[in-house]
């Protein structure tokens, strides 16, 4: 019987069972630090939520959901934000001074950027959703003063593609718009505006 220690399969030994400590540890942690990220639940219910509009082609438009809410996105072409000027004769509050939006949102097109529409999509009457009518001129929702905008089904409020009230419509305010702020160009956080600059 010998007494000498066999170095090299120790160090096999004190290895095997280094990587595979670690292998457990890492299947440990990963389901800990995903618990961590909030759930859907959780962001309907007021976390953040992150989206990408980088495949969002001009005059589509997306929907989210935040807070329980439809958060609409539109992308808004070149053609619909020069007609945003030509509808102010018709609404009710074309400056948003009676409207709920973030300070940063209260200009003619209601958003940061122009380009996009971020929005919640419920109407400010008695709470239905309206639906984009993006057509203009549609005899059935003014002819010449409709320029494309969103038609409430439920008591027929309109709205242009800002989401400003028209005269005449049941809704009192114009629709409102969330928090939010681009992470980049690509991506927008609804519910979060903090650090902004734009």
């Amino acid at each position: 019987m010998s007494d000498s220690v066999d170095t090299g399969k120790r160090r096999f030994l004190t290895t095997l069972t280094s990587v595979t400590g670690g292998i457990a540890v890492v299947g440990m942690a990963y389901p800990f630090l995903a618990s961590m990220a909030p759930s859907a639940r959780a962001q309907a219910a007021g976390a953040p939520v992150e989206v990408d509009i980088s495949k969002i082609q001009p005059g589509q438009m997306i929907v989210e959901l935040w807070r329980k809410q439809p958060v609409w996105i539109l992308r808004r072409t070149p053609q619909n934000l020069e007609d945003l000027a030509k509808v102010q004769a018709y609404l009710s509050d074309p400056t948003s001074d009676k409207s709920k939006q973030p300070e940063y949102a209260k200009n003619q097109y209601r958003s940061r950027k122009p380009e996009y529409l971020v929005m919640i999509g419920i109407c400010t009457h008695l709470g239905c959703s309206p639906k984009l009518r993006p057509e203009v001129g549609a005899a059935d929702l003014g002819g010449s003063a409709w320029m494309g905008g969103f038609f409430c089904p439920c008591h027929g409020s309109r709205f242009d593609l800002a989401g400003r009230v028209y005269k005449g419509s049941p809704a009192p305010i114009n629709l409102a718009i969330p928090p939010y702020r681009y992470i980049n160009d690509s991506t927008i956080l609804i519910g979060d505006d903090t650090g902004a600059k734009a």
